[in-house]
């Protein structure tokens, strides 16, 4: 039986029901009464069973949705990304793009060689320098060496 059609049966007794004069009471038909109460206990938890079916099946059904709309958007990605790989503008793009890495990879390797050939020059003539002033030194040394030679050492006064 439904809840409501109960409500409904418990409103008519009361309003069936006889007033006590001066009060805001009135007389109910007992049975009728604890007979309306007791459907109403078996009916509310089947109506709360049927409520909570229906909310589970309402939840299936939003996962179920949820799960479809999530494939069909991978799906859909996978199909766009296909079709973006075969396009003449991405096949375009991809070549200009290998192009430029191979120019750029050509120019780093000439800058590198260039940047080479600059140190092995100016160490070459660093040592070039090195090998003038170090020939400067022994000379140095070798006429100091040959003046000492030649002068006889001095007497003590």
């Amino acid at each position: 039986m439904d809840i409501l059609h109960l409500v409904d049966r418990l409103e008519e007794l009361f309003n069936e029901s006889k007033p006590i004069w001066f009060t805001r009471s009135v007389i109910v038909d007992e049975d009728r009464l604890l007979d309306l109460i007791d459907q109403m206990r078996i009916t509310i938890p089947e109506e709360i069973k049927k409520s909570q079916q229906l909310l589970a099946q309402r939840d299936r059904v939003l996962a179920q949705a949820q799960e479809e709309s999530n494939r069909t958007i991978a799906l859909a990605r996978e199909k766009s990304e296909k079709l973006v790989d075969k396009d003449p503008t991405t096949l375009a793009a991809q070549v200009k793009a290998e192009q430029i890495i191979a120019m750029a990879r050509q120019e780093s390797d000439q800058t590198r060689r260039d940047a080479d050939e600059y140190v092995i020059q100016t160490l070459i003539a660093l040592q070039t320098e090195l090998e003038k002033s170090l020939n400067q030194v022994k000379n140095g040394i070798l006429a100091l060496q040959t003046e000492k030679k030649k002068t006889p050492p001095s007497q003590p006064q």
